[in-house]
This record gives C-alpha cells, structure tokens and sequence, in this order.
C-alpha cells in the first residue's frame, strides 16, 4: 500500500502537465482554424460581384443575338416619280424660276435660260439636279435676295420641272399670263440689261437650235 500510494503521488505533476499540455495544443488548433477560416487564401473567400455593364457583355457574348436588336431584311424600294411636263410649267412660274431663268423668251436673265432645244438630246433627269447641286449656294443666294427666303421643293415638284425644261412643245404654251402678280413684280429684278419679256429667236416649235 505505501508503494502504490507513493507511486500515485509521483504521478500526479506528471499528468497535470499533460493536461496543461493537451490543453495548449488544442487552444492553439483553435485559433489556428479559426485563423484559416477569416484570413485564409483568396479562394475561399465568396466571389465579388461583377459590375452590371460587365454582366450584360458577358451576357452578350454568350448570346450574340443580343449584341444588337435583329430584324428581317429590308425590302426597300424606289418609286420614280411620274415626271409631268404640264405641271413642271405652272410650278416654274409659281415657284419663282421664271424670275432668274427665261423660257420661250419669257422670263428673267440673272441666269441662264432654260430653253429644252438648248438641252443635250438626251437628259439624265439626276445629272440636271447635280448640275443644280454644283451651282446651289448661287442660287440660294440670289432666292434669298429676291424673295428674302430660300425656295424649297419637293421630289415630285423637281421632277416635274425638270420634265418641263426638257419638253420644246410644252415650253411653247408657257406664256405670261401663268406667273402670279408677286412673282411678276419681282422679275423687274434683273442685272442684266434684256428685257424680261422678249420673242424667242432663231428656233420653231418641235425644232432643236443648231450647234
């Protein structure tokens, strides 16, 4: 009995140590876990979240038919207008050309005159209107000084002159008594000396001027 007792008593620090050891040891797991979980490597933390203009092009670029709106084709086409030389002569006096511009001796002389035997024999009715395009800031220029205002038109109404221009015979009807008065008070607005009533020379009806 007095060896066990005494054995016993030699014991005794040895197993506190051990506790206080293993109680060291696992405090410190502890902490070195919970460590791990707050500040461990950027893999573990959850992911940051994408800004919302970066999700809409990943979102486009897995769908490229939201990259822009889709639509069927385009069947587009072009309707020429219906050149009326009857309507281009009473639009030639009403729109004002007939200020700067004669036609069978009527008219104006600040520009050219615009007599359809003068014409090339054949007209491309675009090259006419590139030819007034290239000689526009005149024109608007001289518009704005006569009428205090630039002449605008239509498609259809520039057609229409254009035909017209272009036609000897009904170039032949026109006559004085189809310019409005207020166009007529204003073709008196001429730099150039020849009256803007004269009689058309040198060329009957349905007859191109020789060259």
């Amino acid at each position: 009995m007095t060896i066990r007792s005494s054995r016993a008593a030699g014991l005794r620090p040895v197993l506190k140590a051990l506790a206080v050891l293993s109680g060291a040891v696992f405090l410190g797991a502890a902490l070195t876990v919970s460590a791990l979980a707050h500040d461990g490597p950027d893999h573990a933390k959850p992911p940051a979240a994408k800004p919302k203009a970066a999700v809409k092009q990943s979102a486009a670029k897995k769908d490229p038919a939201k990259k822009g709106k889709a639509h069927e084709p385009a069947n587009v086409r072009l309707a020429m207008p219906m050149m009326n030389a009857e309507r281009g002569m009473y639009l030639f006096a009403s729109k004002g050309c007939v200020a700067c511009h004669a036609v069978n001796g009527i008219g104006g002389h600040d520009a050219k005159n615009l007599d359809a035997h003068t014409m090339e024999k054949v007209m491309n009715p675009f090259d006419f209107v590139a030819k007034m395009w290239r000689v526009a800031p005149a024109m608007i220029y001289a518009q704005q000084e006569v009428y205090g205002d630039q002449i605008l038109f239509t498609g259809e109404e520039i057609a229409d002159i254009i035909a017209f221009v272009h036609d000897d015979e009904q170039q032949h009807k026109f006559n004085a008594t189809m310019i409005p008065s207020k166009i007529m008070k204003l073709m008196g607005h001429v730099h150039d000396p020849k009256p803007a009533h004269q009689k058309e020379l040198g060329h009957k009806p349905g007859m191109r001027r020789p060259r």
